[in-house]
């Protein structure tokens, strides 16, 4: 392998290693509901104190959450709402979400796309063509979709040789509907906090292993918002269907 293949290796290569160092030393234990309620209070004081060196901090620590795909977005995104309210949060979130997109976008572009372009038969080329003429809407439906993971929404894209511009774009539209479920959930979260205090105060503070703070921020996802979020998918795909349909009636003619 070239020094040159090397050096295009070593974004993708820092990505994962980040993501199984923060496995490997388990510290996904410090991200937690139970961690935060524990210190809310001085978190939301030190946020109200330096609000933009908050806001900074927020869209960075997203940022990297997203281009090391660690998993705990489904905590981080609540996170904003409760620091920062349901509006400026959920912005936060798409900001943060969206850089680290493009981060994991270029890393997996610049390393894999030569060796994945070089392997790919027919049907694989047909598939990126198809995809690339069309990779706004299509992007737009994946982003919308939450079957879709979101790493892997990222990698997709750059195998298949879609331009930043319209991934960039797709992204940051698509992820807005759940960045504000999300941010109007943590919003709630104090009184979600105190609640719980007040009726497993004296166990909580007694550290007792079977009495744990609890938010399941992936109950906001009910049935009805995930029908509509696919509708919405669906609304995307819109302009690639009148498309197929105007060339062939061309075709026709």
């Amino acid at each position: 392998m070239t020094s040159q293949m090397w050096r295009r290796l070593v974004p993708a290569a820092i990505l994962l290693l980040g993501l199984a160092l923060f496995l490997l030393f388990g510290l996904e234990r410090y991200f937690s509901f139970e961690m935060l309620s524990r210190h809310h209070a001085t978190l939301a004081t030190w946020v109200a104190d330096n609000t933009m060196l908050a806001v900074v901090l927020f869209v960075l620590a997203y940022a990297l959450v997203v281009a090391f795909s660690l998993p705990i977005a489904i905590i981080i995104t609540p996170l904003g709402g409760f620091l920062f309210g349901i509006w400026l949060g959920a912005i936060l979130s798409v900001i943060g979400a969206t850089l680290g997109s493009v981060a994991v976008f270029l890393a997996a572009r610049t390393a894999f796309y030569d060796l994945f372009h070089a392997r790919a038969g027919a049907a694989l080329a047909r598939f990126e063509d198809g995809f690339r003429r069309d990779s706004f809407s299509y992007l737009l439906f994946l982003r919308l979709v939450p079957a879709f993971p979101f790493f892997l929404v990222n990698l997709v894209p750059a195998f298949a040789g879609v331009r930043l511009t319209p991934f960039v774009a797709a992204t940051a539209l698509g992820v807005i509907p759940g960045a504000l479920v999300y941010a109007l959930a943590g919003s709630g979260l104090d009184s979600v906090i105190a609640a719980q205090q007040a009726e497993h105060g004296d166990c909580l503070a007694a550290g007792h292993p079977d009495c744990q703070m609890v938010f399941d921020a992936k109950g906001v996802l009910t049935p009805q918002l995930i029908g509509a979020l696919i509708a919405l998918g669906l609304l995307a795909l819109v302009p690639v269907v009148v498309k197929r349909f105007r060339s062939r009636a061309r075709a026709a003619l």
